[in-house]
């Protein structure tokens, strides 16, 4: 039986199938591959400029430091462009540690500059504490909202005008079905590639792996010889976002493509989203003065009932 050849050089034998394309890739072209589509995504969607200071956040997983190896190289090509990883620290015992132990070494080890927050020093509590104090939301509903918090005030703490999250296609098709699962459609039209406030308000937030699936992202990862935190998150199973993963791979195993389909879905629904949604209206928070869509930000809403 004759080996799969790589449908790109036609060369080498084919390491990685890709269901949802028919296709198989080697080990070169398959990581020249995966680097192509985020630039054409960077393009796509006008996420940087020649001169941008880029805060690229970094938790110490697979994804995060394969987008920072990518824009890596993308950046080399700009001499104007800057490159500064930021990390944060929620305090989550026995976890975190690792994770800012392994960014640690990729930073020194390529010579990038960084900085390091965490939630302790900004909020005044761990997450762990947190957790222990209300149970009103998830876990994972905190950390969300004050981790988005803290990458914003790491970004401008060294300079950055934009920040990149690692978030996958994966990670995408999941928001979009939690939104419609929890009733709140009109938020898909804010969860975007891009997120910008042309009065500039808040940095500009971009996502350059969001049409790359999860293990296509791990695979990179582990092509480049990437050392990276694997084991998830000890909040990750209390969430919704867990059941949602684990329904759309098991759709994507039977349907290649499923996920590639809710993504698409979405970028066509969102200007009619958008419409239906009608103009969102930026106020500043009463006590932190963060931009909000409400008197209070959620950030302000958590703290003040953890703390009374």
């Amino acid at each position: 039986m004759n080996p799969l050849r790589c449908s790109f050089c036609r060369k080498n034998e084919a390491f990685y199938v890709r269901s949802y394309e028919g296709i198989g890739l080697c080990h070169k072209c398959f990581k020249k591959n995966i680097e192509d589509r985020v630039r054409r995504t960077i393009s796509k969607y006008k996420m940087l400029k020649p001169d941008d200071h880029v805060a690229v956040a970094v938790s110490g997983g697979k994804d995060s430091l394969s987008l920072l190896t990518i824009l890596r190289k993308i950046t080399k090509r700009f001499p104007k462009s800057r490159l500064t990883a930021v990390t944060v620290d929620e305090g989550i015992a026995e976890y975190r540690d690792e994770a800012i132990r392994i960014a640690k070494n990729y930073y020194k080890k390529h010579s990038i500059d960084y900085a390091i927050v965490s939630f302790e020093d900004l909020f005044q509590m761990k997450l762990d504490e947190l957790v222990k104090k209300k149970r009103e939301l998830s876990p994972c509903s905190y950390c969300g909202v004050l981790r988005r918090r803290a990458i914003n005030l790491a970004a401008e703490k060294v300079g950055a005008n934009v920040v990149a999250t690692g978030h996958n296609l994966d990670d995408e098709a999941q928001t979009a079905m939690l939104n419609i699962v929890h009733g709140d459609v009109t938020r898909i039209s804010r969860v975007e590639p891009v997120l910008e406030d042309p009065n500039g308000r808040f940095l500009r937030r971009i996502k350059p792996i969001c049409e790359i699936p999860e293990k296509e992202v791990a695979l990179y990862a582990y092509e480049n010889g990437i050392e990276f935190q694997s084991v998830p998150c000890p909040y990750m199973a209390t969430s919704l976002r867990n059941d949602m993963r684990s329904m759309l791979n098991r759709m994507e195993v039977k349907h290649p493509g499923t996920k590639y389909t809710v993504f698409r879905s979405i970028e066509k629904l969102r200007s009619a989203l958008k419409l239906y949604a009608g103009k969102i209206e930026l106020k500043n928070c009463r006590y932190c003065g963060e931009p909000t869509t409400t008197d209070i930000c959620q950030v302000c809403k958590i703290l003040k009932k953890a703390v009374p």
